[in-house]
């Protein structure tokens, strides 16, 4: 966690005191504290806190939930920060605000006056208080707000609202301790509140530049002894706040290793990949990252591949050690089945990078394909390998206006069907093609049975048609019948080969020497033929 995001938390804060809109909220504290009993100031401030955090975390969630990229909430933070920043200095934006929000502030004068007069009550009036203020709160908690967001965990976040509560806490639970007499001090912040305003304002400005310089204040006071910690701020799009890295927990089994623990691999530069062997992204990274193994193993560079299935049959070892081998990974992969360090990385991604420095800490993150020049570049720099190497991203794929998305053909995930005949889940469905597709719209043909995960041909000459657009088109696929099912492949009417499923994997159907639209059918030679997703690529 970064010293000065700690301490901008709880600047502003305390800079809640001089709000325009909070400004309001003091004397209701106060009000409600003194016909309350000793105890109630207390509940006061713990539900007004409660209430913030809760908003702060649900925020965090939705950003999770959503697959918002943490680039994109980087750059926006900021961006937002030194707004707010700009409306504290104007006494125009600052009272437009102000205005704007005031309503708010009378729904919560009638709120903040009731209840009993004990701990419990004071809770549930300061929880009230503080939801009624979060959206009104101004600039100051909006910018509290998104630095919590913006977290690479859930532990940076909350101690993050730790600090924040603690500047807002502090003043407000004094108001509500000392009584009366703190009123006669108001003034003092009536009186003031502008210039006091216009100085946070400048320094939440202040602060947003010194972050986008990529400085790390940690590393400005550490020893020097480790190269990697002490110099974090020359990583080519390093994180803004390194977090330790999580522990490898509900591993299933380990490929081409004995168990590891990530407490033992201190000293060492570790790059975790997630990956699972259906998925064309992770497939079409994996020679970089063999490559990074055979270059760097021996100058201290551990490569972990945390294989984390999307489909079940993803979960079977057999079918793991077939891609480990087919792909020539060499280094350890950890079966990670039921996803418990995905989730401990608050992993949302397939591939996703995670660099860890020899200290343990994650420094550096990258989500899908590409940048692996500035990948093996911050590779080179904690091991110590001072010189740049240079790296092409060759095989990146280029990204195709109106692409077809990725698309799940399962019931559980099920998008773009455009067939005429309904979808019955786990029933065989004697479907029609309908006379046209729209663009990303696919439709089935013959018996099939419709499953949570995948799609089943129930007969010999079952069909599948996909209005696509791209220059590629892969199918994960698989079979049922226990022995290999040739499948004919058709573009635009036109007869482009037959693949032969032997297994569930991911298929290449469609290579064009430029992306357009196209008619793709594909129809199983025998029953039992599996179709899971499709994916596409420039």
């Amino acid at each position: 966690m970064n010293i000065l995001e700690i301490g901008l938390s709880f600047l502003e804060g305390l800079a809640l005191i001089v709000s325009p809109c909070i400004l309001p909220v003091l004397p209701l504290v106060l009000s409600a504290s003194v016909e309350g009993g000793r105890r109630r100031p207390f509940g006061i401030i713990t539900g007004f806190v409660c209430a913030f955090s809760t908003f702060a975390l649900l925020s965090r969630k939705l950003v999770s939930v959503f697959h918002i990229n943490l680039d994109i909430i980087r750059y926006a933070s900021l961006a937002l920060l030194l707004l707010f920043g700009l409306v504290l200095l104007s006494s125009k934006l600052s009272a437009k605000f102000s205005s704007l929000t005031q309503g708010a502030a009378n729904i919560g004068n009638t709120i903040a006056v009731s209840g009993d007069g004990g701990f419990i009550s004071g809770i549930g009036i300061g929880a009230l208080i503080g939801l009624i203020w979060t959206p009104c709160a101004g600039p100051i908690l909006a910018a509290v707000l998104v630095q919590v967001i913006r977290q690479q965990s859930d532990a940076a976040g909350m101690l993050m609202i730790f600090a924040f509560a603690l500047g807002a806490g502090i003043p407000m639970l004094l108001i509500a301790l000392t009584g009366r007499k703190i009123m006669s001090k108001l003034g003092f912040f009536t009186t003031h509140a502008e210039t006091i305003r216009k100085t946070f304002g400048a320094l939440i400005i202040a602060s947003v530049v010194f972050i986008a310089s990529g400085v790390d204040v940690q590393a400005l006071f550490s020893s020097g002894n480790d190269k990697a910690q002490a110099n974090i701020e020359s990583l080519q799009d390093g994180l803004i706040t390194p977090y330790a890295a999580p522990e490898f927990t509900g591993i299933d089994a380990w490929i081409n290793s004995k168990p590891l623990l990530m407490k033992d691999l201190k000293g060492k530069v570790v790059l975790i990949d997630f990956w699972t062997y259906s998925c064309i992204n992770c497939v079409r990274t994996l020679p970089y990252i063999v490559e990074w193994d055979k270059k760097y193993r021996d100058k201290g560079l551990v490569i972990i591949g945390v294989h984390a299935p999307e489909f079940e049959f993803e979960k079977d070892l057999g079918n793991v050690r077939k891609a480990v081998v087919q792909h020539g990974i060499e280094y350890p992969v950890a079966l990670d089945s039921e996803l418990v360090t995905w989730s401990n990385f608050n992993n949302r991604y397939w591939p996703a990078h995670y660099l860890i420095d020899k200290s343990g800490n994650v420094v550096y993150t990258h989500f899908g394909e590409g940048h692996y020049d500035i990948t093996e570049n911050n590779i080179r720099y904690l091991l110590g390998l001072n010189d740049k190497e240079q790296t092409g991203d060759t095989a990146q794929e280029m990204s195709v206006e109106n692409q077809s998305p990725e698309t799940y053909l399962g019931n559980a995930r099920m998008k773009h069907y455009s067939g005429n005949t309904a979808v019955v889940v786990n029933q065989t469905v004697d479907f029609q093609f309908p006379d046209a597709l729209p663009l990303h719209g696919w439709a089935l043909k013959g018996k099939w049975k419709i499953e949570p995960e995948r799609i089943t041909a129930m007969e010999s000459g079952a069909a599948l048609r996909f209005h696509f657009n791209a220059r590629k088109v892969f199918l994960v696929m698989g079979n049922a019948a226990g022995k290999p099912i040739d499948v004919a492949v058709t573009l635009n009417g036109s007869k482009v080969g037959v693949v032969k499923v032997n297994g569930n994997t991911l298929y290449a159907l469609i290579d064009q020497k430029s992306a357009k639209e196209g008619l793709l059918e594909i129809k199983a030679t025998a029953p039992g033929l599996e179709a899971y997703a499709f994916t596409f690529g420039g």
